[in-house]
């Protein structure tokens, strides 16, 4: 029996300037086991459930299985982190391609925990199961109250162990997403790239995601109108369910208007607009109360970045 499982990768990113990316494959894991798999995701994507519960297919999960037609990058950002701008990028994930549907929507296929890339900064690019079931079951949820997010299509153990302050049973989650560009993409680009850097990155990214921008007068500032909205509206959402992310710095800011990256987050039990979800989180920046401000703060970053596309005249772009 042959293994098509229906994938249908394209790779647009790495058409991007070689600065956002490196080319990097996942490290390969002793014993894949699959312990979650999303069917009705799969079956939107226009994948064949049974073909990705078989061994090829869970290999695929594990990153020890390159499907046809992928290209896998590590992809380079920056962003604030509590504040503070520091050079990022995917320690522990690796992008397989972009996933292009019957009806023609494309999508990122991300392994999340598939070892170290150029990004790792000291750490061992591997994820630990707890908070892979973790960002499965609550992106699941917040997808089903109707709240924009990334998606969780599987989790598979590695029959690997990681250290984190104990021994912990490693896994990989495969997660989904419209893109995976953030705030800190533009953030990177605007501190380490050229303005053709810049201007590439921003082009592409209104190809992707609002291609109908392209006919406006001012299609960068349109642009960033399109993202303030966006992530208005999303983080408006979480307040209605009382959902704090906890770590809400600029590379968790995706331009999608996608909620990404669930570390310490949680939903509220009791309303307190102090309530805090990241143990690092000492002065509460991120508490539930804060978010609409953090938010605003975050795409003010964002705005800085395109300060060069918006008008030659930076006191004019400024304005």
């Amino acid at each position: 029996m042959q293994y098509h499982p229906g994938w249908n990768f394209q790779n647009s990113y790495v058409n991007l300037p070689p600065i956002f990316y490196t080319m990097q494959e996942p490290k390969p894991v002793a014993s894949p086991k699959l312990i979650l798999f999303n069917e009705s995701l799969a079956e939107e994507l226009n994948l064949d459930c049974g073909a990705l519960q078989t061994e090829e297919g869970i290999a695929t999960f594990a990153g020890n299985y390159i499907p046809k037609g992928a290209e896998p990058i590590a992809q380079a950002y920056a962003g604030h982190q509590f504040g503070y701008f520091t050079m990022l990028g995917d320690g522990r994930a690796i992008l397989l391609g972009e996933h292009v549907t019957a009806n023609h929507q494309r999508v990122d296929i991300q392994l999340k925990g598939a070892g170290r890339t150029p990004y790792s900064r000291g750490g061992d690019g591997r994820a630990a199961l707890g908070p892979m079931l973790r960002e499965y079951i609550i992106s699941e949820a917040m997808h089903h109250l109707g709240i924009p997010t990334t998606r969780s299509l599987a989790v598979v153990t590695t029959g690997e162990t990681v250290i984190r302050e104990q021994y912990l049973p490693g896994a990989i989650l495969t997660r989904v997403a419209s893109s995976h560009i953030r705030v800190g993409t533009f953030e990177f680009a605007r501190k380490f790239g050229s303005i053709e850097d810049l201007k590439a990155l921003c082009d592409y990214t209104i190809q992707r995601h609002d291609p109908h921008l392209l006919q406006e007068e001012y299609p960068y500032l349109a642009f960033l109108k399109a993202v303030i909205n966006r992530q208005a509206a999303t983080i408006a959402k979480w307040q209605l369910v009382g959902f704090v992310h906890g770590v809400m710095n600029t590379d968790n800011m995706a331009i999608s208007g996608e909620t990404i990256d669930y570390g310490p987050c949680a939903f509220m039990d009791i309303y307190h607009p102090e309530t805090v979800f990241s143990s690092i989180d000492t002065y509460g920046r991120y508490a539930y109360g804060n978010q609409p401000k953090i938010g605003g703060w975050n795409l003010a970053r964002f705005a800085e970045s395109l300060i060069p596309l918006l008008d030659a005249d930076k006191n004019k772009a400024e304005l």
